[in-house]
């Protein structure tokens, strides 16, 4: 298989109108769903098989799939584990007329959203493109988010990050200055410094900071405060 575009390299631009790209050999399924689709004024993109969807598709492009799991040449199947292996994360919903549980099971085992049985009811496939859509939304404004938050993280000095990573386990001052041996006056600077180049300013905001960006193991599975939401107008992010 191959695909034109490396997800490493993907724009994070999630205002996007997403896109319901169907592949499916069968030109009167595939028309059909092309029209109920675009019936809910949302836009589509159609393909007879696997290669010729790879061949054009841009995986920053939000959306999700609905997938034939029979297809010529690579099946639906085979589609899912190569962007599973390529990292891309389009939410599949897949439909099929020749199903069996074992082959749902694994479908859905492997991450979609969805797999529904031909012939399947209009609203059904419908509520699925939105749950699927959704889905999407979210995990695109999350990864927007975590990428926001490490170039952040990016400005910090070495010595600046061993004290945030003490900060969000929950130490004080006087124990981050004895275990660095700095004096609290120097961790009380780095703490300032962290807190202006973040764009926080409360250690809420640093744990969130540092669970969002996923890279920090230290934050304890309790803590003695709630965590603001995933708005960074929650946290006075520049």
């Amino acid at each position: 298989m191959s695909i034109m575009h490396s997800p490493a390299s993907l724009p994070t631009d999630i205002a996007i109108n997403p896109t319901v790209f169907i592949v499916d050999d069968d030109d009167g399924v595939r028309n059909a769903l092309q029209t109920l689709i675009e019936s809910m004024d949302i836009q589509t993109c159609a393909f007879s098989n696997v290669q010729s969807f790879l061949d054009s598709y841009d995986p920053s492009q939000p959306g999700c799939l609905v997938l034939d799991v029979r297809l010529p040449q690579l099946s639906g199947l085979e589609l899912q584990e190569f962007l599973s292996r390529e990292g891309i994360k389009t939410p599949i919903i897949f439909v099929s007329g020749h199903s069996n549980v074992s082959m749902a099971v694994r479908t859905l085992k492997a991450g979609a959203v969805d797999f529904l049985e031909k012939p399947f009811d209009d609203q059904m496939l419908l509520d699925s493109i939105q749950k699927a859509l959704e889905v999407d939304r979210v995990m695109r404004s999350e990864d927007h988010w975590r990428k926001l938050v490490l170039q952040y993280l990016g400005q910090l000095s070495r010595r600046e990050e061993e004290v945030l990573r003490l900060l969000i386990q929950g130490k004080p001052n006087k124990v981050i200055a004895h275990e660095m041996s700095l004096s609290t006056k120097t961790v009380e600077t780095h703490r300032a410094h962290i807190m202006r180049k973040l764009g926080v300013n409360s250690l809420a905001g640093l744990v969130w900071m540092a669970l969002t960006s996923g890279e920090y193991q230290e934050v304890p599975d309790h803590l003695p405060f709630p965590l603001p939401s995933k708005s960074p107008g929650a946290l006075s992010l520049r």
